[in-house]
């Protein structure tokens, strides 16, 4: 037989058998939604996923201004036949973790943070209507009384989120909302509130939507300096808090894993 003829009908096979499997699975996925059953990845009871991650580029904002990532086309598919982008990358860029390692000498870099404590409860914590009238109020322990109050503990192992608001406004300059000074005005966490969490409960991570997990007028990082330590991250511009509820709903972080690394941008979802 030629070659060609010996290629074509490997081919045919090939093509055969994966449309046997497509079909298969298309069947399968079809009796599973008619059981009623919304997803195979929705286990435990959690019916949707919320995308908790801000789409970046050059233009998205940054704590000290300048683009976190720039992006050259090194191969493009009309002429290679296939794309590929070389990236330049700050690590504190978009939504992104912020690992021990970025305010300690010898915390766990990205790549070490236990993957066991990027699968948590997530607990909100609302301050948007208060965030509204003032930019550089910040979570109190008041705040997580009041949360414990109407929800229970804060669970083991979980990520405690502020929601500001601030997540709509990373398209302008109200997103860094910096004054005729030079100093920006955001909220955070209060480092009265920080320590409670510290002492008062078993969370892995603080969360915020807004650049940083103290408030903008900081000059010392207080609560980074109180939390990062203690081999706990952080997580920063987090998107969409408003569509999750106070407590209930699973966080999944998917941390990047370059060895050594400070922190990185994340795909971070919320199963509901």
């Amino acid at each position: 037989m030629c070659d060609i003829c010996v290629m074509n009908a490997v081919k045919d096979k090939m093509l055969s058998r994966r449309s046997f499997f497509v079909a298969g699975a298309a069947a399968t996925a079809a009796a599973a939604l008619g059981a009623g059953t919304t997803s195979p990845a929705m286990a435990g009871g959690h019916a949707s996923v919320v995308d908790m991650t801000h789409v970046y580029d050059e233009t998205f904002p940054t704590y000290f201004g300048a683009p976190g990532i720039t992006m050259e086309q090194t191969f493009n598919f009309k002429e290679s036949g296939f794309n590929l982008l070389q990236l330049s990358l700050n690590e504190h860029t978009g939504t992104h973790i912020d690992a021990p390692l970025h305010f300690s000498a010898d915390g766990n870099s990205v790549d070490e943070i236990p993957v066991e404590s990027l699968v948590c409860p997530l607990a909100v914590i609302d301050i948007a209507a208060r965030a509204a009238d003032d930019a550089d109020t910040q979570v109190t322990p008041d705040d997580i009384k009041a949360w414990i109050a109407a929800h229970g503990p804060i669970p083991d192992g979980a990520c405690v989120a502020m929601h500001s608001g601030w997540a709509g406004k990373t398209g302008g300059k109200g997103f860094r909302n910096v004054d005729g000074d030079g100093v920006m005005h955001f909220p955070g966490f209060h480092i009265e509130a920080t320590q409670m969490l510290l002492e008062e409960s078993k969370a892995a991570s603080l969360a915020v939507d807004t650049l940083s997990l103290d408030h903008g007028p900081s000059a010392d990082f207080v609560s980074h300096y109180a939390w990062l330590p203690t081999n706990r991250y952080g997580i920063e511009n987090l998107a969409n808090l408003d569509q999750v509820p106070a407590s209930g709903a699973t966080l999944v972080v998917g941390a990047p894993t370059h060895r050594g690394g400070s922190g990185g941008p994340a795909r971070i979802f919320a199963m509901v």
